[in-house]
This record gives structure tokens, C-alpha cells and sequence, in this order.
């Protein structure tokens, strides 16, 4: 009589915020509940990930994976300059053994492409990305170290392919498996004001070197406070005010009780396309939830404030959907010219969302889940 096969352990890993979860979080709970062969683990190095996940999978409801809280307790405690998670590096140093025997990793970050340099080389590495965006940083040579990286569409895809960092063969465009549980995560977002006046999404990215952030941003938030035709949701990315520097944090904090401002520096609603559904107009510079705002097309303008000849620049693409605004003056009407234009740009962002993300009736959790199991040899 021979022995039952023993199942495929794979690691959905969570070692960076919080707000990585929900791009890999939906392929895990299709895994789980389609692949008997596979026994799925969910491994954090914070016990509020472990929570969120938990609170995640209740509304979705729920699916057989197991959460496993990685250690040391004294490392997992550890923030450096005030993050809100352990260092990324040292917690792949120190769970080594336990990341090893796993059949399979599969990340939202690249960071964990440093296992392979420390010589683990049993589970299979696959990258799920965690947006859609058009900014260089994310294409660069750790996406060589997975055996399997996701695509939302044929724009990520094609620029991994051809610059020669994935091989296409090592390429699966699966769509974007965070659209498959918002809806389920905030059934009903509510607008966080008392009026009806539009809602402005101001959402800079992190990366001084190009976000709106350092140079302009209290400077936004003063002229549209003090204007009055808007409200405002501040939703930065979560990584501007992670960890959050004294000066930011002053510059924020007259905001925070003003009734045409509302401040979310990194909850739940920042994370789970709340704020990109109920607001009205996008105002940002760099980050990929522009994309995930134009789910629903909808005014858009960007901010330039290092003066970027961005034309030609396919790490500005998302700048064809919106008017680019070169300086604040007159910010609020300018935000007026943008709603009353947008016919002029609802082309270019259908254009540009369809290139982004390959939507099928299908859903892109399924269609990845598919993928992790045919690279791993199971049908």
C-alpha cells in the first residue's frame, strides 16, 4: 500500500507594511480552497499583520490557511528610525531554516529575492507585485531571481520582458487580484464629510525624488484648505509617513481637525481602494493607485514639482490622463479646469488602464493561483 502523497507547503510571506497584503492575500485564498494538494501558509513579522489578515479573511469568508507569526520576538519587535515594520533583511536572515523548507515563496516584494544569494534553493521564488504603476524603480534586476513574477497587464509585462529582466517564459499576466475582494473589504465606502462639495484625492508618493511631498504638499493642502471648493482626503503612500519624520508629521497635524480635510497616513481605507472609489478627482504625481483609481475613470491632475521633462517618459505615462500642473498658483481653479476637461483625457486613461491591467471574466486571484500550481507541477 503506498504512503498518500504529502501536500505542497507554500508561504504567502508578508515582511514589508501592511499594505502589500491585499495583492497576494486573494491568490492564497484561492490556493487554499482550490488545491488540495497545497497546505498554505500566511507568515508575518508582525502580529498587526496577523490581525489584519485575519479581519481580511472574515469578511471574505474565510479560507483553510494557517497564520504563522515569524520570530525572534526581540527581532519582530525591533523598528528601526521608527517603521512600523522589523527590518525586512534580517527577518529573512534569521527565519533561513524555516523559509527553506518550503516548497514555494510567494511575495509581494522583492526583498525576498535575497534568499537565493543565501543559498536556498529548494522552494520555488514568485513575485506578485503590489501595484500596477509606470515608475522605474520596481523594473530592475532582483525580478532575475524569481522562478515565476506576475503581470497585472501587457504594459508590465512587455517592459519586463523586453529590457531583459524576466524571461517571458517566467512571465504570467494573471490581472490584478486586489480588484477581486474591495468590494467585499469596504462593501459601501462613505464619504468622510458632512457636504457634498467634490472630494480631491491628494495622494503623493514616498520617494522624495519624486514626489509632490517635500516641496509642495503643505503648500496643497494650505491653498485647498483655505480655497473652499474642495474637500480634501490626504492619503499619501503609506511609505511617505513610514516611519514619519517630526517636520512631517508637524506639518500635517493642522489638518487633522479641519472640516474640509481628512488625514489617513496609512489605515485601512488608505490600503483597501476606499479613498480611490469615493473621491472624485486624483491629485498626485508618481504612485500606481492612480491606476487603481481609473477602476472607475474619473479628473485626474498631477503634480510636477521638480519641473520632470516627463513627455517621453514611459515612468510618466500616467501623466497623458490628467492636466500636469508646473506650479501651485492657482491650484483650486486649476482642479476646477481638470473636472471640466475630462473628456479630453477619458480616452487616454481607458487606453491606459486596459494596457495596465488584463481583466477577464475570470478572476485574476483564480488565474494566479493557476499559475503558482502549473509552475509547480500540479494541474
Amino acid at each position: 500500500m503506498t504512503s498518500p502523497t504529502p501536500p505542497r507547503r507554500i508561504c504567502f510571506l508578508y515582511i514589508a507594511q501592511i499594505h502589500q497584503i491585499l495583492h497576494s492575500l486573494p491568490i492564497a485564498v484561492e490556493l487554499a480552497k482550490g488545491w488540495p494538494q497545497f497546505e498554505v501558509d500566511l507568515a508575518a513579522t508582525s502580529q498587526a499583520h496577523l490581525d489584519y489578515i485575519d479581519s481580511a479573511l472574515e469578511r471574505l469568508g474565510g479560507a483553510p490557511v494557517h497564520g504563522r507569526l515569524l520570530g525572534p520576538k526581540w527581532l519582530r519587535e525591533l523598528r528601526l528610525r521608527g517603521a512600523s515594520t522589523p527590518p525586512k533583511a534580517a527577518m529573512l536572515v534569521a527565519n533561513l531554516p524555516t523559509l527553506a523548507a518550503y516548497d514555494a515563496l510567494v511575495t509581494p516584494e522583492r526583498t525576498t529575492a535575497l534568499v537565493r544569494r543565501l543559498g536556498v534553493s529548494k522552494p520555488r521564488l514568485i513575485y506578485t507585485q503590489h501595484g500596477a504603476g509606470d515608475r522605474g524603480g520596481p523594473f530592475e534586476p532582483r525580478l532575475g531571481q524569481f522562478d515565476l513574477v506576475m503581470a497585472a497587464g501587457p504594459k508590465q509585462r512587455d517592459r519586463m520582458v523586453d529590457s531583459g529582466l524576466v524571461w517571458a517564459e517566467n512571465c504570467a499576466m494573471v490581472g490584478y487580484p486586489k480588484f477581486d475582494i474591495v468590494e467585499a473589504l469596504a462593501p459601501r465606502p462613505a464619504r468622510p464629510f458632512a457636504d457634498d462639495r467634490p472630494i480631491v484625492l491628494y495622494n503623493p508618493h514616498f520617494d522624495p525624488r519624486l514626489s509632490s511631498w517635500p516641496r509642495w504638499g503643505a503648500q496643497v493642502l494650505e491653498d485647498l484648505a483655505s480655497d473652499g471648493r474642495f474637500n480634501v482626503i490626504f492619503a499619501p503612500h503609506v511609505r511617505l509617513f513610514d516611519p514619519a519624520s517630526a517636520a512631517d508629521l508637524a506639518t500635517v497635524e493642522p489638518f487633522r481637525d479641519h472640516p474640509r480635510i481628512h488625514v489617513d497616513l496609512g489605515g485601512p481605507a488608505a490600503i483597501d481602494m476606499t479613498w480611490t472609489r469615493v473621491a472624485d478627482l486624483y491629485l498626485g504625481d508618481v504612485s500606481s493607485q492612480i491606476y487603481e483609481f481609473l477602476r472607475t475613470p474619473r479628473p485626474a491632475a498631477f503634480l510636477n514639482a521638480h519641473g520632470v521633462a516627463w513627455a517621453d517618459d514611459e515612468s510618466y505615462r500616467h501623466w497623458r490622463y490628467g492636466p500636469v500642473i508646473d506650479r501651485l498658483d492657482g491650484l483650486a481653479g486649476a482642479l476646477d479646469a481638470a473636472r471640466k476637461s475630462h473628456g479630453d483625457y477619458l480616452a487616454e486613461q481607458q487606453a491606459g488602464f486596459a494596457e495596465s491591467f488584463d481583466l477577464q471574466p475570470r478572476s485574476s486571484s483564480l488565474r494566479a493561483a493557476e499559475a503558482i500550481a502549473q509552475r509547480l507541477g500540479v494541474g
